[in-house]
């Protein structure tokens, strides 16, 4: 049981002893630093059930607390505020338990009903960009969080492979690449093939300029440019299954999928699952007609399907053509009835998609659940908000896109810099020095964009994420580093037991009251789907331990047991940072 547990508890029983009233709960708050305490009772809400002073209130329950229960050392009261003064053995105690615990904060059992989570799902015309990495951040540390807190999860995508869109960067490539492969390029394939993307707007939009030239209207000119109708109906022969058309498609893709994975694989992320639109974009269809039946969707005069969710207050939403052609609601209708089908224990799903598609996801789940899926109580919306840059938005079609791979690489050279500048690496191989810029500018990367609520939009500073001081990845990894500098001059054996009578110094408290945390700081970041949550705690984390290590002296200490002790508090210090940091994705280092 909690410390707040027992005191809450104990001081129900308190009142009920004193005052013959029954409290419903208890309220607290930390205690403020300018006051002796650990815990703080707060008053005022009794004086609904007690009638009398609450500086007397407060005095009464803490005498009793102080007789009854064993953690309660001290207590003061300040106007209606009640700080307790918890005894050192409780802490020690507490340590004592996780000392050699592994994986400390984590639930080790998993739940047999499990959740499945859905990020990056990129489209195979261009390769992955700023807001994709923020997307596969997100997504992969919400299942890494998840699977922490004791679910049972599924990592999956669903790979946009098919429209439009992708047809503009075949046809590009047949008209303008003479040939040209990820191999005789020199290039990976989805830069490849985004570069014939790019091109086929530079096309479209000089057409659209000739045909404006020559008098038609620009709207006009937009729908009856060649390319364009070249690249509709190389769509129209995809859709029927022409086998040359097929092949191009085909090759191209996989050109992609093999730059994705390169792409992946240096971020840090990976899928247990794929699905491809390919597959998918039939599916839903006989859903509609099975709910049209029931009576959940209604058809218009015209023929085509429509839901009316206004009673939500929405608008109705068209779920099937006139001509019997599915819309993207219907296939994403389809495509998590498919992944419940395939996968039976799933009881949730979570889609990590921008909040562009807020009410896209708002009108799915609502479908869901009126065509009567027990699963669809449990689907949330990911939602998170952009990733600007200094240099400002984004555009792909236009070549403007901040690629992922690009963005990593130059993560890399401005660790370097700023490593270099400051002078931290002699005595490191030319090896040891590439594998640690790696790891400071993938860690910096990560937390910057992490450390945010995912609601909120970013505004990316390189230079700013990869600072050794402040809410930063480095700062982190660089305490994290200097721990394992302690470890190694430690000239004992670490885990050996020590005795447990010494008596604590503030810091040692306060630094064992935030490991205390991290349990509840996980279960807490699963529930709201928040990395931030466990980014900002290892920042607070990290605080405590270096006013610890500036206050405090640890293998300078004399007293044996002293020292053993915060050798070992150090340690388990390090042991949470890297268990925070491996549910972000991030790597720690040995040395910085």
């Amino acid at each position: 049981m909690s410390l707040q547990n027992v005191i809450s508890q104990s001081v129900i029983k308190a009142v009920r002893d004193l005052y013959h009233v029954e409290l419903p709960t208890v309220e607290f708050q930390p205690t403020r630093k300018d006051f002796e305490g650990d815990i703080t009772v707060v008053v005022f809400p009794m004086l609904r059930f007690v009638k009398s002073n609450p500086v007397e209130i407060g005095n009464k329950i803490g005498e009793y607390l102080k007789e009854h229960v064993k953690e309660v050392g001290k207590f003061n009261v300040v106007k209606g505020f009640l700080n307790l003064v918890v005894e050192d053995g409780y802490y020690l105690d507490f340590f004592n338990s996780i000392v050699d615990q592994k994986d400390y904060g984590y639930v080790k059992t998993a739940s047999e009903d499990a959740v499945m989570v859905e990020y990056s799902s990129p489209n195979t015309n261009k390769p992955l960009h700023l807001g994709h990495i923020r997307n596969n951040l997100l997504g992969y540390s919400v299942s890494e969080i998840l699977k922490a807190a004791g679910k049972k999860v599924y990592k999956t995508q669903i790979i946009n492979d098919r429209g439009i869109h992708i047809c503009k960067s075949m046809l590009a490539w047949q008209k303008f690449g003479d040939g040209e492969t990820p191999e005789s390029s020199g290039l990976k394939g989805d830069h490849l093939v985004g570069k014939y993307y790019v091109a086929f707007d530079q096309a479209y939009k000089a057409q659209i300029a000739e045909l404006a030239e020559g008098g038609t209207s620009k709207e006009q000119a937009e729908k009856e440019a060649p390319i364009l109708l070249e690249a509709q109906e190389m769509l129209r022969k995809w859709e029927s299954g022409d086998t040359d058309t097929v092949a191009l498609w085909k090759k191209m893709n996989g050109w992609v999928y093999d730059g994705f994975d390169m792409t992946y694989k240096n971020l840090g992320v990976d899928f247990d699952t794929l699905y491809y639109e390919s597959d998918t974009y039939l599916l839903g269809r006989d859903v509609v007609k099975d709910g049209l039946e029931r009576g959940v969707f209604f058809k218009k005069e015209d023929g085509s399907v429509w839901i009316d969710l206004t009673d939500e207050g929405l608008d109705e939403k068209i779920v099937l053509r006139s001509d019997g052609t599915a819309v993207y609601m219907t296939q994403d209708i389809g495509t998590a009835i498919q992944r419940v089908t395939d996968f039976p224990d799933i009881k949730g799903l979570v889609y990590t998609v921008g909040n562009e598609q807020d009410y896209h996801f708002r009108v799915l789940f609502l479908i869901l659940k009126k065509l009567g899926y027990q699963w669809a109580q449990q689907l949330y919306h990911l939602s998170y908000g952009m990733v600007d840059l200094p240099s400002g938005k984004m555009k792909s079609r236009e070549g403007t896109v901040v690629d992922a791979d690009d963005l990593i690489s130059s993560m890399e050279e401005t660790a370097e810099e700023i490593s270099k500048e400051l002078g931290k690496l002699d005595g490191y191989s030319e090896e040891e020095r590439k594998k640690l810029y790696r790891t400071i500018g993938l860690g910096a990367l990560k937390y910057y964009i992490l450390k945010v609520d995912p609601k909120k939009r970013i505004l990316f500073n390189p230079e700013e994420s990869v600072d050794f001081q402040g809410n930063t990845g480095p700062f982190i990894q660089y305490t994290y580093a200097r721990i394992q500098s302690i470890l190694r001059k430690a000239d004992f054996d670490v885990s050996t037991a020590l005795d447990m009578t010494l008596e604590l110094h503030e810091k040692e408290k306060e630094l064992l009251k935030q490991i205390q945390l991290f349990p509840e700081t996980v279960q807490l970041a699963a529930e709201n789907y928040s990395p931030a949550l466990i980014a900002n705690y290892t920042y607070d984390l990290v605080k405590e331990f270096n006013s610890f290590y500036q206050q405090v002296s640890i293998l300078g200490e004399p007293d044996e047991n002293k020292k053993h002790f915060r050798v070992q508090l150090s340690s388990k210090v390090g042991e949470v940072i890297q268990s925070a940091f491996r549910l972000l994705g991030i790597d720690v280092p040995e040395r910085m």
